[in-house]
């Protein structure tokens, strides 16, 4: 039986911090051990060197996806104007299962996507092949229409968790944002999910425009809102404005059901603070966050409060692809040195697991050569 060794960049086993730099041996079948380059050498001299790789570890997780966008063009402008390009894509009947189709065939198979169409929901429920969370989208920002939109909610999920296989995807469940979907409405899907076990995605303080629309009542999202619904923000919220986003989940409680909130690029270390203490987990998407020119997430500020950090794609038509890989090259070169390589690496495998309620594949000794995986990028 011939060993091989591979070094790497960054060995991640699935377990504990990563190891930089490090190294595996393997055998046709099985891994053997993981160490560091001498450690290996020293151990098993007979075993091949078979290559050096940027990082070695478990398949990578995409936490956070919009697959049925995956058509629209790939655009750079402000996150308001883009939301209006999303828009009239969605209503030219082109954000749908084909859309999402395209998305699939590119995306490793664990995955947490966001949902618009029925269609597309009870396609990746019944897919062999594919784990993760497919989270239904729910808008209504109008708080007069609460119950009947909560109502349907409800009936579908229930719906679909009837349709979930064993080791494949489940339903969840994601109120759009605190601008779109009203306080009313958020705080009884929240209080839905906690009580029936739905796992949760929000869109938060993605950009400087959701601060202001909660904390004023002014700016470019807050004008655009009130003008095609009629609505003051303080009527979609619940109570006046002060409160920044997180303050304003948090006064509604949505926090202790913990859902997963994705971007929270805009926000106070008081805020992280909050979400720390809620243990609600996050995730980033560099790429997107730079093309809607959303700002940077303080992410050495999350991890020194201890908070669970996933890392998504958004959409195509956002990050341009679909592929974690890419979205960690390029936070390796917006974070350089304040973020680690084997930070970026943990968050793609294990925080993005965690967040999708997934085990994690070890590398350790005696598992199968099928839970090794060589990144380049």
């Amino acid at each position: 039986m011939q060993l091989r060794l591979f070094t790497c960049e960054v060995l991640y086993s699935g377990m504990g911090i990563p190891r930089s730099p490090g190294a595996i041996v393997l055998s046709d079948e099985l891994v053997v051990a993981t160490g560091s380059p001498e450690e290996l050498q020293q151990m098993y001299p007979q075993a091949v060197f078979a290559g050096h790789h940027k990082v070695i570890g478990p398949q990578v997780a995409n936490a956070h996806t919009h697959l049925d966008l995956s058509t629209m063009p790939f655009m750079e402008k402000p996150y308001t104007a883009w939301i209006q390009e999303v828009i009239r894509f969605s209503r030219s009947g082109q954000r749908n299962l084909d859309a999402a189709l395209q998305g699939l065939s590119e995306i490793a198979p664990k995955l947490g996507d966001i949902v618009t169409e029925e269609s597309v929901m009870e396609f990746l429920l019944q897919q062999e092949g594919l784990q993760g969370v497919a989270y239904w989208e729910v808008i209504g920002l109008n708080p007069e229409h609460a119950d009947k939109i909560f109502q349907d909610t409800t009936a579908r999920l229930r719906k679909w968790r009837k349709m979930e296989r064993p080791n494949g995807m489940k339903v969840g469940l994601s109120p759009h944002t605190p601008h779109t979907v009203s306080g009313k409405l958020m705080k009884l899907l929240a209080q839905f999910a906690q009580a029936e076990g739905f796992p949760m995605q929000i869109h938060v303080a993605e950009h400087p425009a959701e601060l202001e629309f909660h904390t004023t009542g002014t700016g470019p999202l807050a004008e655009s809102i009130e003008g095609f619904s009629g609505l003051k923000t303080r009527e979609i919220l619940g109570h006046d404005n002060g409160p920044t986003v997180v303050e304003h989940l948090d006064l509604l409680g949505v926090l202790q059901a913990r859902p997963t909130l994705i971007h929270v690029v805009n926000v106070t270390e008081s805020d992280i603070q909050r979400i720390a203490a809620a243990g609600c987990p996050v995730i980033t998407c560099p790429r997107s966050n730079h093309a809607l020119e959303c700002g940077t997430f303080q992410w050495p500020v999350f991890a020194r409060y201890g908070v669970e950090i996933g890392i998504g794609t958004d959409s195509k038509a956002s990050g341009q692809t679909l592929n974690v890989l890419d979205e960690i090259r390029f936070a390796q070169e917006l974070y350089g040195e304040e973020v680690p390589l084997r930070s970026l690496v943990r968050a793609a495998v294990k925080g993005n697991y965690r967040i999708l309620g997934l085990q994690v594949p070890f590398l350790r000794r005696g598992e199968p050569v099928q839970n090794v995986h060589f990144w380049e990028f």
